[in-house]
């Protein structure tokens, strides 16, 4: 079995388990790699924090190429399980069976497909356009048929909710589960009677969205534990942060000619330690080794 498929295989072991796996929102290798030192089971490849990771709004304006490979730098820097978001998988059927096996190749756990028209926008924002169930369900079938590794986890994701209603949400919710969907991801419930209703309706795991200042109502991880969740991502963790603190340097540096006090104990050599400095020493000093012994 390949590293990747044991992940995936890991993955799916978990989100069929009782323990809510909390997810937090990575954009690139470097947040990867920290998100990865603290512990967590597993990471979410945020759409919108690579959208502006490469100075975009989410708003659809990326393609599949670009979002894969942001994909695949994260899963190479973690070395663990990865949600990503997949959009709409790019177009039809077509697109979406590549978009699967692009993503598995990449080294990818769960992709998450939504039934947004193209150019989608981020599902807690407003005037946004689905498409009919009959081609939502389409394309989830479509998903569910392309990947190669069966542990590879199709996630639903439903932004029927902010146009049509919960009630048109939750059935296509079920639909994709028919259609051969592991997740369900109803995106943005509006009431706390929403979101306990999720869990209940849906007979299969189902996915937590935290968007901090979003239209879903605040949650602690218990709470969302507890209504029955198997996956909750939090995009916008580390992106909210990393803009406060570099606006805030920026502004700093700009209005006094001068960079902030050093960070204790964070040098150079401590932010490359961070990044995996010593492996790659290793690495080096082992091949130097081998080669001074070959020549002996």
């Amino acid at each position: 079995m390949s590293k990747a498929a044991d992940v995936r295989a890991r993955f799916k072991e978990m989100v069929q388990g009782d323990k809510l796996i909390i997810a937090p929102g990575v954009f690139d290798g470097l947040t990867a790699t920290l998100a990865s030192r603290t512990g967590f089971d597993a990471l979410y490849m945020t759409g919108a924090g690579t959208a502006a990771s490469k100075g975009y709004p989410d708003y659809g304006l990326l393609t599949m190429t670009e979002m894969v490979a942001n994909a695949e730098t994260i899963a190479n820097a973690a070395d663990m399980p990865v949600v990503a978001d997949a959009d709409t998988g790019y177009g039809n059927e077509l697109n979406v069976t590549r978009t699967v096996r692009e993503y598995e190749r990449a080294g990818i756990a769960a992709i998450h497909l939504e039934d947004q028209g193209f150019p989608k926008k981020c599902g807690h924002l407003d005037d946004k356009e689905i498409i009919p169930l009959e081609d939502y369900v389409a394309k989830i079938r479509a998903a569910a048929a392309a990947r190669r590794d069966r542990n590879f986890q199709i996630i639903a994701r439903t932004d029927a909710r902010a146009v049509i209603g919960f009630a048109e949400a939750l059935r296509r919710g079920k639909a994709a589960v028919e259609a051969g969907a592991d997740i369900v991801f109803i995106e943005a419930p509006q009431t706390m009677d929403e979101l306990k209703a999720i869990p209940k309706e849906i007979k299969a795991p189902c996915l937590f969205n935290y968007v901090e200042g979003g239209k879903t109502p605040a949650c602690d991880m218990k709470t969302v534990a507890g209504m029955g969740f198997r996956l909750a991502i939090l995009p916008g963790v580390l992106l909210r942060q990393v803009i406060m603190t570099c606006e805030t340097v920026l502004t700093g540096l700009k209005q006094t000619g001068e960079p902030p006090a050093p960070t204790s104990g964070l040098g150079v050599r401590q932010i490359f330690e961070r990044v995996g400095s010593a492996k790659w020493d290793k690495i080096r000093i082992d091949f130097a080794a081998g080669t001074k012994q070959a020549a002996e």
